[in-house]
């Protein structure tokens, strides 16, 4: 048996999530811990869509997929740990608790979200989980949320 990669670049998140452009919110993710843990990398650029309207001249990335952001890295995490890929791992929120948000995030901005599992095992269909970003050291978001993961082509 290999080891799961510590690491998943743009090719190996796509393998595991089913996300695209333009929902497709984490680029890399490092220091993954098998489940314990990973850091999610997002390069945030003018060309995203939601920045024509929120907010025109001033443009912000929504909170939502921030959370959303710090979601998929969750997801990658699992789903690299647990070798579910090609169309394997679907991921849905059950929950999101403790959200605040603290400082803007913007195009030019690179945000690392760093995420914990704080209740599942593999197997498991409810996961628990604690996220941070931060921009330049300095937190932007925080939340904990729940997921149901639904392991299509996962052996029983």
């Amino acid at each position: 048996m290999t080891e799961a990669p510590t690491t998943a670049d743009i090719q190996l998140i796509q393998a595991i999530l089913p996300h695209r452009y333009p929902f497709l919110l984490v680029d890399r993710v490092v220091d993954i811990d098998g489940t314990q843990s990973a850091t999610g990398i997002k390069n945030v650029t003018m060309n995203e869509p939601h920045f024509q309207g929120h907010f025109p001249g001033n443009p912000i990335m929504p909170g939502v997929t921030i959370i959303e952001a710090m979601a998929q890295t969750a997801a990658v995490m699992v789903g690299t740990t647990m070798g579910l890929i090609n169309g394997d791992l679907l991921v849905y929120f059950m929950a999101i608790d403790g959200c605040k948000f603290r400082r803007k995030v913007v195009p030019g901005d690179q945000l690392i979200m760093k995420v914990e599992t704080t209740r599942g095992k593999p197997g498991g269909k409810v996961w628990k989980f604690k996220g941070v970003a931060t921009v330049d050291g300095e937190m932007a978001a925080e939340a904990e949320f729940t997921a149901m993961m639904d392991m299509q082509g996962a052996p029983a």
